[in-house]
């Protein structure tokens, strides 16, 4: 069993919906051993940073975040000087944010634009990452009571950790279907809906539907025919169920606090299948 390092994983530099940060001591002892993670969902970053594989490709069909990533990567430090100036107390109302957010809708800069992702993630409502149908970013603002700290440490681990890392902008289809006798793919969508309950899932303009979540599990079975473990987390829910009924199902409870109503957060069920 490959072993991780759970307790000294870096925290992500983003926040992040769905995050796994909270998750890694029920999913990494579970996710299959092998010598290449693949992650077409990157999200956070979570999982990436507390496993340890030897190499990984990660993939998420978010443009702005692989940017970001990729920038993160290359060059920490040039991101952390341009970064770091936006985190003032001038940045910390809704009508410089709006302005911030317009920059960055028009902005062709990729490091500008990194940079400006980054603060939009900081200062904006719970962290979320949000398009409306023309791709334009529009999270409002979040009103924290003061200036976030400057993710500086978190930007510097995931640098290091990058090393051994490739970042792909593209579809979880083409993502996964490029993996290899060896690799190990673990996927964490945008959640189906709980049974009574809708799911965040407007991370691209695009969106996630039932559709492209069968697509995904017969993507899951074309590479575990083939010898290539995959796991998908998702909602313990009965279309989950359905479409996962050929892998093994791993049941758990995380605490999930993205709605504004004190009354709707709680432990939800969630489920890890893997497929072999």
């Amino acid at each position: 069993m490959q072993k991780h390092s759970m307790s000294s994983a870096a925290r992500p530099p983003l926040k992040w919906v769905g995050g796994k940060r909270r998750l890694l001591n029920h999913l990494l002892p579970r996710l299959p051993a092998g010598k290449r993670l693949i992650e077409p969902f990157v999200g956070g970053g979570s999982v990436f940073l507390g496993s340890s594989y030897e190499n990984y490709v990660l993939g998420d069909a978010n443009e702005h975040l692989i940017e970001l990533y990729q920038a993160i990567s290359e060059k920490p430090e040039s991101l952390c000087a341009i970064a770091e100036e936006l985190f003032v107390e001038e940045n910390l109302s809704s009508e410089r944010y709006n302005q911030l957010r317009g920059m960055f809708n028009t902005e062709h800069n990729p490091k500008v634009r990194g940079a400006l992702f980054l603060y939009l993630n900081r200062f904006g409502f719970n962290g979320l990452c949000r398009y409306n149908k023309a791709g334009k970013f529009n999270v409002p603002f979040g009103r924290p009571s003061r200036v976030p700290r400057f993710p500086r440490d978190e930007i510097l681990a995931f640098a290091l950790k990058a090393k051994t890392a490739t970042f792909v902008h593209g579809d979880f289809t083409e993502v996964m279907m490029a993996a290899k006798l060896g690799d190990v793919v673990y996927c964490d969508p945008p959640y189906l809906d709980r049974d009574n309950a809708a799911s965040f899932k407007a991370y691209s303009a695009t969106g996630f539907d039932l559709t492209r979540h069968r697509e995904l599990a017969e993507c899951a079975k074309k590479l575990a025919a083939s010898g290539i473990p995959v796991a998908i987390s998702n909602h313990d829910c009965i279309a989950a169920r359905e479409l996962y009924a050929d892998a093994d199902i791993h049941t758990f409870y995380a605490r999930r606090s993205i709605s504004a109503a004190a009354e709707r957060r709680g432990d939800v069920a969630e489920i890890l299948a893997i497929f072999r």
